[in-house]
């Protein structure tokens, strides 16, 4: 889909989306992340693109509310593309690598500071990078399909320490992250990943009900209350955010590819 050009902090935006799908109805901007066919793994360019359409719904005024859905039946997404990883692994230095991340700016950290509240609509597994960004959104809406996996201490690196205690808790977060375990829709929900649990059919109906309410009401009072309730939980959420990377660059470098997903490049990516 192709949209305007605009401007965000000087940054220019792009025309034409590859890898998510931008529709708006009612207020509401949906974001799909669109690569099915590897479960929505989240390559380079699909977060460049979902950091970039964030950011335009962000700053546009026919937008109140946005949603962040998968596409497909599977997936909410499988986390990061581990075949591009493993490539970029091979390809470039790490000196090189530093750059490309550096470049790219706190992308994740913007997705999940947007003035606007975003929703996680979650059709399926979110495992890895895919738990990593829906627990930097504000809320999450789930199925009989959903399910959540903090991977990152399981393969060797580190993630989440600044998202997910925001969402379930202290102790809670520790489980998930020490443990990498995964966790079905019931726990979820009975922990606070999810809002509302709803059968798979109707998924959309009911967040789109939320999404829909949200942008009908006050579009500076509802952006108020976003930063003043991010500004007043514990640190501000960017100290927690430099934290990690800091930590993620100077103490503790995550493993390459080809050692932290030994099992996924044996069984040649398939999900089990």
């Amino acid at each position: 889909p192709a949209r305007l050009t605009g401007n965000t902090d000087g940054r220019e935006m792009m025309t034409a989306y590859e890898h998510i799908l931008l529709d708006i109805e009612d207020g509401v901007a949906v974001i799909t992340m669109n690569r099915p066919e590897v479960l929505n793994a989240m390559n380079r360019k699909l977060c460049t693109e979902l950091h970039d359409a964030v950011l335009r719904m962000s700053s546009d005024d026919n937008v109140g509310c946005i949603v962040v859905p998968g596409a497909g039946a599977k997936a909410f997404s499988a986390g990061g593309d581990i075949h591009e990883q493993r490539s970029d692994d091979a390809k470039y230095s790490q000196d090189e690598l530093d750059a490309m991340n550096a470049a790219r700016g706190p992308w994740s950290y913007e997705i999940s500071a947007c003035a606007k509240p975003i929703i996680g609509m979650m059709n399926g597994l979110a495992y890895g990078g895919a738990a990593v960004l829906s627990s930097s959104l504000d809320f999450r809406i789930g199925c009989e399909n959903t399910k959540f996996r903090f991977l990152a201490a399981a393969y060797g690196r580190i993630n989440s320490s600044w998202t997910l205690p925001n969402q379930v808790g202290w102790p809670m977060a520790k489980e998930l992250l020490f443990s990498a375990r995964v966790v079905e829709a019931e726990e979820a929900l009975r922990i606070g990943l999810l809002n509302h649990l709803v059968p798979r059919g109707e998924l959309r109906a009911k967040t789109m009900e939320i999404a829909r309410m949200i942008a009908s009401n006050d579009r500076d009072a509802v952006k108020g209350l976003k930063q003043l309730l991010l500004q007043g939980h514990g640190e501000d959420l960017r100290v927690q955010y430099d934290n990690e990377v800091h930590f993620t660059k100077n103490v503790l470098r995550g493993a390459k590819a080809e050692d932290a997903f030994p099992e996924f490049i044996a069984r040649k990516g398939r999900v089990v």
